[in-house]
């Protein structure tokens, strides 16, 4: 059944594409879709991506890049029947990449936001998440209102250019908020007692806890934000966005995304497989 689901969503997604390439090449000399212009010439899908949150996107020992958006990555190269290509970059560096056409996307665990979405395009979203505290504090990690922690003395660190930086200093603007090029960093900062906690996106937080279980870390359910995350793409083409939303609806309806998160957030055998 789940081969058959699969199937379904990969002819799906090449239906759409080729029926994008016959638009195309029409009679209309301006190309309706630029950007998918590009992947077919090219013959490959240039996907940006941070490749350190985990379980959203990581990167192995032996530096392959995996987790559930490189999953839905290597679905939609598959329904194009073009290849794959990853490149990481610093979270605030992704979007700079898309807008220049060094990407073709980006699917990085990235919230859709009025602000960002004045500058790119998003389809979505496939995952719905929220910020949380990452901590070995007990009453910071129980925290469910942001004012609850918001004084002076307390020292919180965020991803750099990230909607957690942004929440961390307009809601707790009494702390300070020094933040990080990467998830690792911030997490080591914790680990060190550097900083009393880390805002980032919940399963960033649970994940880290999974990673060092004698650290004595602690995160909490109940999230601070709503957090919807989508597809960055550039802004000059709507044929493809129509295309990664409608292969977001097949998976979605096939029951296949649901099993994606599964995959990635019910078990954590992939662990092993990281840096």
């Amino acid at each position: 059944m789940k081969s058959v689901k699969l199937m379904l969503v990969l002819l799906l997604g090449v239906f759409l594409f080729t029926a994008c390439a016959q638009l195309q090449n029409g009679e209309s000399q301006t190309s309706a879709s630029p950007v998918l212009d590009r992947i077919q010439q090219r013959g490959e899908l240039i996907v940006g991506t941070m490749g350190g949150m985990p379980p959203l996107n990581m990167t192995t020992k032996d530096g392959d890049i995996i987790g559930l958006e490189p999953d839905i990555a290597r679905m939609m190269a598959e329904a194009m029947q073009v290849k794959l290509k990853f490149v990481t970059k610093p979270f605030s560096e992704l979007l700079p990449a898309l807008e220049s056409g060094q990407l073709d996307m980006v699917i990085s665990g990235m919230t859709i936001t009025p602000k960002r979405n004045l500058k790119v395009a998003f389809a979505g979203p496939y995952f719905i998440s929220g910020k949380a505290f990452l901590t070995k504090t007990k009453n910071i990690a129980m925290a469910k209102d942001p004012r609850e922690i918001n004084r002076a003395g307390i020292k919180l660190v965020a991803l750099k250019d990230s909607t957690s930086q942004s929440f961390a200093e307009q809601m707790i603007d009494k702390a300070t908020v020094v933040t990080t090029g990467t998830y690792d960093e911030a997490v080591d900062m914790v680990l060190q007692d550097k900083v009393d906690a880390m805002i980032a996106d919940y399963p960033i937080c649970v994940v880290s806890i999974y990673r060092y279980p004698d650290a004595g870390l602690l995160s909490i359910v109940t999230t601070l934000t709503y957090e919807p995350l989508g597809i960055a793409i550039p802004a000059n083409d709507p044929l493809l966005l129509n295309w990664i939303q409608n292969t977001l609806n097949g998976l979605q309806g096939s029951g296949m995304l649901d099993q994606l998160k599964k995959k990635w957030f019910a078990r954590g055998s992939w662990l092993e497989q990281l840096k």
